[in-house]
C-alpha cells in the first residue's frame, strides 16, 4: 500500500471527530437565544424558559462535570426536567451530576428495560464496544459504570407539558438507533430535537443493527418515525451530534432523501428475496442510485440489507442444514486443512486470491488455516495484507468498519 494510501487509512472517520468535538469546547454554543449546546459523545441541550430550564439529554457520565460547567453560565433558573431521547449511556450518563432535587426525568416506556438489558450484558458488550470505540474514546483503566436511571414521567406514545411559557410536545419515534427513542418538539418555535433518530450524522444510512450489538431496529418503524418528524415542518432540526440543520426547505429535502433512500433499500431487498436471491448476493448488488446517495458514516447499505432481510424472514436462510444446529463450520477446520495439504497450502491459495484483488476470499481461507495453525507467520502476513487492502478500499468513512479492520490488523500484528 502506498504511503499516501496508508496515511489516509489512519485518518479519523467523520463520526469520530463529532463525538470528540466537546474536548475543545470552552463555552456552551448558542443555537438560539434560549437553546444552548454542550458538545459530548452525544450532545446535551439546555432550553431556558420563563420559569426554569429543561435539559434534553445529559451527555456521557465521564464528561458530566465538563457538561455542567459549560451550561451553568447560561442557566436561567431551576432545572425543571431532563428529557432523555434514548437509553444509550452517552445520552443519559450525566443525569446524576446535572439533576437537581426537584428535576423530573422524562423517558420512553422501554427506556428502563433497555438499559437494564445493556447493563446485564456488559460482560458481553463491553469487549465488543472497546474493540470498535476503544481507540476513539479514552476511558482509562477503571471507567465508571453507567448510572441506573428511573424516569419520573414515562412516555408511551405522546406527552405534552408547558414550562415557563414554552410548550414541549414529546412523542415516541423508535428504531432509528434505539427502540425507546423520543423526539422533542417545540411547536411555537418550530424546533425539533431528534436525538439519534437519524443516526449520529444527519443525511446518512441508519444503523439498523450495530456491529457492537443491540436490539435490531425495524425498518418499517424507522420509516414511520422519520415520516412523523418530516410532517412537523421543522425550521430547526437539532440532532444528537454536530450543528443543527436550519431552514424548513433544507430539512424537508434531507428527510425526503433519507426516506426515499431507505425505502429503496427495503424494496430492493424484498424484491430480491422474491426473486430467489440469497442475502449475500443482495448485500453485494444493492446500491443506492446517484439521486438517492446518502452517507454511510455509521450504518451501511449492505448492512441494512442484511438487517431488513432478517426482519422480514428471520435468521434461517435455507442455505445449510448445519445452521439449525450448534456445530459451526470452524469445527472442520482441521479436516479442510488436511485435505488441502496443510495450512501452508491454504495460505498459498489465500495469497493468490489476494493478488487477484479478492481479499474476502483470502480471509475465508486464512480463517481455516489460522484456525488450525494460529502462529503461522506466512498466514498472519497475508491476513494483515488482506485487512490493509480492505481498509484502503473502505476509505475510512464508516467508523465501525474502520475500527474493526484496524483492530483486526492490530491483533494480527500482536500475534
Amino acid at each position: 500500500m502506498s504511503g499516501a494510501t496508508e496515511a489516509s487509512s489512519k485518518q479519523m472517520p467523520p463520526l469520530a471527530g463529532l463525538v470528540l468535538a466537546g474536548d475543545a469546547q470552552l463555552q456552551a454554543t448558542a443555537i438560539t437565544d434560549f437553546i444552548f449546546m454542550a458538545k459530548d459523545i452525544s450532545n446535551a441541550y439546555l432550553v431556558t424558559t420563563g420559569d426554569g430550564d429543561v435539559l434534553i439529554n445529559s451527555g456521557f457520565m465521564d464528561n458530566a462535570t465538563r457538561t455542567k460547567a459549560l451550561l451553568d453560565p447560561v442557566r436561567s433558573g431551576p432545572l425543571r426536567a431532563i428529557i432523555l431521547t434514548q437509553s444509550h449511556a452517552d445520552h443519559y450518563g450525566g443525569v446524576p451530576t446535572l439533576r437537581e432535587p426537584d428535576t423530573k426525568i422524562v423517558a420512553q416506556s422501554r427506556f428502563v428495560d433497555n438499559w437494564q438489558d445493556m447493563l446485564y450484558l456488559q460482560p458481553y458488550f463491553a469487549p465488543r464496544t472497546r474493540k470498535l470505540w476503544g481507540t476513539t474514546i479514552k476511558r482509562g483503566s477503571s471507567p465508571q459504570p453507567a448510572p441506573q436511571i428511573f424516569p419520573d414521567i414515562v412516555v408511551d406514545r405522546d406527552y405534552t407539558f408547558e414550562q415557563g411559557g414554552r410548550r414541549f410536545e414529546i412523542f415516541s419515534t423508535p428504531d432509528g438507533e434505539t427502540t425507546d427513542a423520543l423526539t422533542v418538539w417545540l411547536p411555537d418555535e418550530r424546533i425539533a430535537f431528534t436525538g439519534n433518530l437519524f443516526g449520529p450524522v444527519f443525511l446518512s444510512m441508519p444503523f439498523l443493527c450495530t456491529l457492537r450489538g443491540d436490539k435490531p431496529r425495524s425498518v418499517r418503524s424507522y420509516l414511520s418515525s422519520l415520516d412523523r418528524v418530516r410532517r412537523l415542518g421543522a425550521e430547526i432540526l437539532v440532532t444528537g451530534h454536530g450543528d443543527p440543520i436550519r431552514g424548513a426547505d433544507e430539512i424537508r429535502a434531507g428527510l425526503d432523501r433519507m426516506h426515499a433512500a431507505v425505502t429503496y433499500v427495503r424494496n430492493e431487498t424484498l424484491k430480491g428475496m422474491n426473486a430467489g436471491k440469497d442475502v449475500h448476493t443482495l448485500m453485494r448488488e444493492i446500491q443506492l442510485p446517484p439521486d438517492l446517495l446518502i452517507g454511510e458514516y455509521h450504518g451501511k447499505v449492505s448492512w441494512a440489507v442484511r438487517t431488513i432481510w432478517e426482519e422480514y424472514s428471520g435468521w434461517f436462510h435455507y442455505d445449510s442444514t448445519t445452521s439449525l444446529y450448534g456445530v459451526p463450520r470452524s469445527s472442520i477446520n482441521a479436516d479442510l486443512a488436511e485435505l488441502a495439504g496443510g495450512a501452508g497450502a491454504l495460505v498459498t491459495r489465500a495469497r493468490a486470491k489476494l493478488d487477484q484483488g479478492r481479499p474476502l476470499e483470502a480471509i475465508h481461507l486464512l480463517d481455516i488455516a489460522l484456525g488450525v495453525d494460529p502462529k503461522n507467520a506466512d498466514g498472519l502476513a497475508v491476513k494483515r495484507a488482506a485487512l490493509t487492502f480492505l481498509t484502503a478500499e473502505s476509505g475510512g468513512t464508516n467508523l465501525s468498519e474502520t475500527m474493526w479492520l484496524r483492530s483486526e490488523i492490530a491483533a494480527v500484528e500482536g500475534a
